[in-house]
């Protein structure tokens, strides 16, 4: 430690930050005191930022800096003395024992081309690279700690459809019930042996459209559900040496299962619900079906726990522009590593339908011809088809406008369904964004910009998931 007489925050000249990308970091001082401030290489040493003390913790106070690009040292000034946190970096340097740190550079997934161009002159916040691994290590440990059992409603209904259902009966159920997704049930087995979808309602229907098709409207009325899972398979070569379907394993998770687990598992397999199964004997017999787990419900429970500590943790506080998050429309001339599409009215079912399957995406913005959004096409309105006998008709001359029109009441004019998207800004915070996206039956945010609502990019449950495991 040295002494007043070399007093860093006199003796260095002020740095000029003119034209300097400037990143915002929180420091921390948790050790207490009366009067805390910081200075550091980032302002020359010339300025003590006052610190402020963090309510309900009377030992820690933090501060927020603006700090150029690059490897920077700093000291705490606590009650009159110089001091450095030996919890943190640190080396002996021209001012005694100073604590170090080294801004992260914008991640080369973060390319310039996937952030809007309305920021791009912008003040790009970031944390430091110690910061962003101690908010994911609370997170993952978070999700380790905690089980499937705290998704489970206190009460609620679960549908599961019999494999030898016929496929035409199935969809229509799924459509009354208005569900997505149900699990299958084979008597045979006594087991759980699948989930039929919209993603299969979509292959029927391309099918039918295919001229050649070996499906006919007809055969709906009678093929059963195993009957098109074993066709599936043999059309997408998954069979054995003797010309037999491969049987696919279930994707299920138990109550006991920790939720770190279960979010590897959507990750890992690219589905959209898991169920959760409980068999009470050794070899599985007798499975209860509890309860269809989804990234929406895990991520709400994250969000419920860390909502009100979100302060301690500034990876949450981040605009979502400045992570490596989601899917942003590239400017022109500029490709983009990852498939953005978008649709208008006028566009024909087919190919919203081909663009889901293709872009493998939970759903689809509509936008007019300033790319302005009016709606979204998703893969919940698959089974609103069924109740429109769509597979009577040809795909390419019916619209997504159309398509839309089947779920609504046909005694009503057609309206945008906000209620059915939620929208985000660019400057959102990332725990905003977790709060939106944790609610029932949203799967995607489409990012807009401020009163235009032109559409600017998309955010995935799973591109959440994906940054916050890391």
């Amino acid at each position: 430690m040295f002494g007043s007489d070399r007093n860093p925050a006199r003796d260095a000249g002020r740095v000029s930050t003119a034209g300097m990308v400037l990143l915002p970091i929180q420091f921390t001082w948790p050790y207490g005191g009366d009067d805390v401030s910081i200075s550091g290489s980032f302002n020359g040493w010339t300025e003590l930022v006052r610190m402020s003390q963090v309510e309900g913790c009377p030992n820690v106070f933090k501060a927020v800096c603006a700090v150029p690009h690059g490897s920077h040292e700093y000291k705490f000034f606590v009650d009159g003395e110089w001091r450095h946190d030996e919890q943190q970096p640190h080396r002996n340097g021209e001012y005694g024992i100073v604590n170090t740190f080294d801004t992260l550079p914008v991640p080369a997934e973060v390319s310039q081309h996937q952030i809007p161009a309305v920021i791009l002159n912008q003040t790009i916040p970031r944390i430091s690279e110690e910061d962003l691994r101690a908010s994911r290590y609370q997170i993952s440990a978070f999700l380790a700690a905690h089980t499937v059992y705290e998704l489970l409603p206190e009460s609620g209904k679960v549908v599961a459809l019999a494999v030898d259902l016929p496929v035409k009966q199935a969809f229509h159920i799924l459509a009354e019930q208005g569900i997505p997704v149900a699990p299958l049930w084979d008597f045979y087995k006594g087991k759980f042996v699948g989930v039929i979808s919209a993603s299969d309602f979509i292959l029927i229907l391309r099918q039918l459209g295919n001229h050649g098709s070996t499906l006919t409207e007809e055969e709906l009325e009678t093929h059963t559900i195993s009957a098109w899972k074993e066709g599936k398979a043999r059309r997408n070569g998954q069979v054995d040496g003797h010309g037999r379907p491969i049987p696919r394993h279930l994707i299920f998770a138990g109550p006991g299962d920790n939720l770190k687990d279960v979010a590897l598992k959507f990750l890992q397999n690219g589905v959209a619900t898991i169920p959760v199964i409980h068999s009470s004997l050794e070899d599985g017999s007798f499975p209860q079906l509890l309860h269809l787990a989804s990234l929406s419900g895990i991520l709400k429970c994250v969000c419920r726990y860390f909502k009100h500590c979100s302060g301690s943790f500034p990876m949450l506080q981040l605009p979502i522009y400045a992570i490596p998050l989601g899917t942003w429309v590239p400017r022109i001339g500029e490709s983009s590593s990852r498939s953005f599409a978008m649709l208008r009215p006028t566009s024909s079912l087919s190919s919203a339908l081909n663009m889901l399957v293709q872009a493998r995406v939970s759903s689809i913005p509509i936008v007019n011809d300033n790319d302005s959004l009016l709606d979204i096409y998703s893969r919940s309105d698959i089974t609103a088809l069924a109740k429109g006998r769509v597979y009577t008709h040809n795909l390419n001359e019916m619209t997504v406008y159309q398509a839309l029109q089947l779920g609504q009441d046909s005694n009503s004019p057609y309206e945008p369904r906000t209620q059915r998207f939620q929208m985000c800004l660019h400057t959102d915070t990332l725990l905003k964004v977790m709060e939106q996206l944790a609610n029932p039956g949203v799967r995607r945010l489409v990012i807009v910009e401020a009163g235009s609502n032109r559409v600017e990019g998309i955010i995935s449950l799973s591109d959440v998931f994906r940054f916050l495991l890391g």
